[in-house]
């Protein structure tokens, strides 16, 4: 048993603030990454859309794809709806072998208003949320059958934020449905991570890691900022930043400890005139390493490339 340890190429590419990565290209992204050692990439919005150009373009960096974020809309649409909305994502995933998909509610969030306080995200009622999740049961089940895992992604400024909108997600849902775990956005929401992990590590399918300055939230909460205010100013980080605030050792123990055999995935979205994508993209790796190293958790090598880069 192994973990593997992929990245977002959001710190090169990101989609939400495109100015701050203007200047970045996803091919020296994907160059970057290999060279440090990833062996996965979650697919970005620039990457070839069709499955047989997707796979040959990871070929040539020799990593794989370890999963990708999925827009979801199944507040407002009926599952078939849903279904077809997502269909060829999944049908495209289950060919080139990704983990899961990282499926999130977008149809009410705030996370890509720059002019929105992350304060006002949309919140819920347990009931709400334990009819979504029942609902959300049967397209995970639906995925699974197609060959893919759906994992459900909290974050900042949607519907799913917090521990306790975890809670109800996760008793309202099948088994089906997995957790990706986002140890950013949880201290971001208050949450304490390793105490989210002790309790819902058993559905937890695929792993983010990005550290927090915490000044910078500070500031974001102060001053009622947006989502991407935050992340624009540096709210978010790699593991191994002497500024960040998060244990990561004591989580790395409790992925050792519940046998976590999955992906984990470095997504620090920063500003690269502040925080350059490769210097800070190999801290991430080499800490990576370093702590499941000391956890006891076997890291599986990167494929060698099929061209030269």
């Amino acid at each position: 048993m192994a973990v593997e340890i992929g990245i977002s190429l959001i710190a090169w590419q990101n989609d939400d603030l495109p100015e701050l990565t203007k200047d970045y290209t996803t091919e020296g992204a994907m160059q970057d990454a290999a060279k440090i050692g990833y062996a996965g990439v979650e697919r970005g919005r620039r990457m070839p859309a069709d499955t047989e150009g997707l796979r040959a373009y990871l070929d040539r960096y020799g990593v794989a794809l370890c999963g990708g974020w999925c827009s979801g809309n199944l507040l407002v649409n009926d599952i078939e709806t849903e279904k077809a909305a997502i269909r060829e994502q999944v049908e495209q995933f289950a060919a080139l072998n990704a983990p899961c998909i990282v499926y999130a509610e977008c149809s009410n969030t705030i996370q890509g208003a720059q002019d929105t306080p992350v304060s006002r995200r949309p919140k819920l009622s347990r009931a709400e949320v334990m009819a979504y999740a029942a609902k959300l049961s049967d397209l995970a089940k639906w995925a699974r059958d197609q060959g893919v895992v759906l994992a459900y992604h909290h974050h900042m400024g949607a519907m799913v934020q917090d521990a306790e909108d975890i809670d109800w997600l996760m008793e309202g849902s099948d088994a089906a449905l997995t957790l990706l775990y986002d140890t950013g956005h949880l201290h971001f929401a208050g949450a304490d991570p390793v105490a989210v992990l002790d309790k819902w590590g058993h559905r937890v399918h695929h792993v983010h890691f990005k550290d927090v300055r915490q000044p910078v939230l500070d500031w974001v909460q102060k001053e009622n900022k947006s989502f991407l205010d935050g992340v624009a100013a540096g709210v978010y980080s790699v593991p191994g930043d002497p500024e960040g605030c998060i244990d990561f050792q004591a989580i790395t123990d409790k992925l050792k400890a519940m046998d976590y055999d999955g992906w984990i995935v470095v997504e620090a979205e920063q500003d690269p005139a502040k925080a350059p994508p490769y210097a800070f993209s190999k801290i991430g790796y080499d800490h990576i390493v370093e702590i499941c190293k000391r956890s006891g958790l076997n890291v599986a090598p990167a494929e060698t490339p099929c061209q030269t880069i």
